[in-house]
């Protein structure tokens, strides 16, 4: 019989997610998007929380049927309690807590942003500690010293936007439709990523620094547009592949100065822009150069889900670190 079975719920944001975890080994994963924010091009907070309510159900049965178990087999429930939107976070923590008291069983509160990092130990290779992650998100930019799986240290983050913020708001700058991030990797791979340059924020530390950046990009394409109207559409593929080189290039010098300053090796990104194809393959190309062990979780973890979730739950689990039921979301919540 299975030691640990936990079923884990994820609402931080504007997915709806929840996955089972045997044993450490994640089976089920299953997440709801939510299209109706791309009519406001970002997320509108009341709308993610409505959404969430109709969709919590659904996703945690199919996550239950897809793993073969029955909520009478679960030994704990893990939820996000934060960062993230407060009614986002309060639909995922009140069901887990009306599961946890129906059922008698433990409640594990979750660090979405810790999560992310353990996203790497839900399948192989396995970064070894200590190991540097770059966690990057539309809300996040960070760089964290993994000690181990339950001892982390931020040496780095943004002072301002994160980083798929401002390839969400260069997006809408060029006219694309939210979320923006996706398709400005997508037309970059049609693009000379050498076409235009913008100028890379001079930041002293281990910091992240975009709101320039954005201004910048703004002030061109105002500039270019005066003098010819359809310029964004004419050169739409060399603006994002411009603009995707640069932020890449910032994540990745600040990467290869965390891994000088430490001396670590073991080199990992994470969180929803890891999915860029142009950051992928950066990380790539430098971990081959520089000699470092690089570590890119699947597509599917990425992005915010609950396999992420009950990761992070199944470590916490092992050392009986359970929260009770007054526990309350923190939207803020820090590593």
């Amino acid at each position: 019989m299975p030691k640990c079975v936990l079923l884990a719920i994820e609402s931080s944001c504007d997915d709806t997610s929840a996955a089972v975890l045997v044993d450490g080994e994640v089976i089920s994963n299953v997440t709801a998007g939510q299209k109706v924010h791309e009519l406001y091009g970002g997320v509108v907070p009341e709308l993610a929380s409505r959404a969430h309510h109709a969709n919590i159900i659904p996703v945690i049965e199919k996550a239950l049927n897809d793993a073969k178990i029955t909520k009478k087999d679960i030994n704990a429930i893990a939820v996000t309690k934060g960062p993230g939107l407060l009614g986002s976070l309060l639909v995922g923590i009140g069901f887990a807590k009306s599961f946890a008291q129906a059922m008698n069983i433990p409640i594990i509160e979750v660090n979405h942003m810790q999560a992310h990092v353990l996203a790497h130990f839900i399948d192989e290779p396995k970064p070894n500690f200590p190991f540097l992650c770059l966690t990057v998100s539309g809300g996040h930019t960070q760089i964290v010293l993994v000690k181990n799986y339950l001892d982390m240290e931020i040496i780095g983050e943004t002072l301002d936007d994160a980083a798929g913020e401002a390839f969400d708001k260069a997006a809408k700058m060029m006219g694309i439709p939210y979320p923006g991030g996706p398709l400005v990797d997508k037309y970059a791979k049609e693009g000379n990523p050498l076409k235009f340059s913008f100028t890379e924020p001079q930041i002293a530390d281990l910091n992240f620094s975009f709101s320039g950046l954005k201004t910048s990009i703004l002030y061109f394409l105002q500039k270019e547009t005066v003098k010819n109207a359809n310029f964004i559409n004419e050169n739409l593929n060399d603006l994002c592949a411009s603009i995707q080189a640069r932020i890449v290039s910032i994540l990745i010098n600040k990467l290869k100065k965390a891994s000088q300053l430490t001396g670590i090796n073991e080199i990992a990104i994470a969180g929803g822009v890891s999915a860029n194809g142009g950051l992928r393959a950066a990380l790539d190309i430098e971990g081959a150069k520089l000699g470092w062990k690089t570590y890119i979780p699947q597509m599917q973890y990425c992005t915010d889900n609950a396999g992420m979730i009950a990761m992070a739950a199944y470590y916490k689990y092992l050392e009986n670190q359970f929260s009770d039921l007054k526990m309350a979301p923190m939207p803020r919540l820090q590593i």
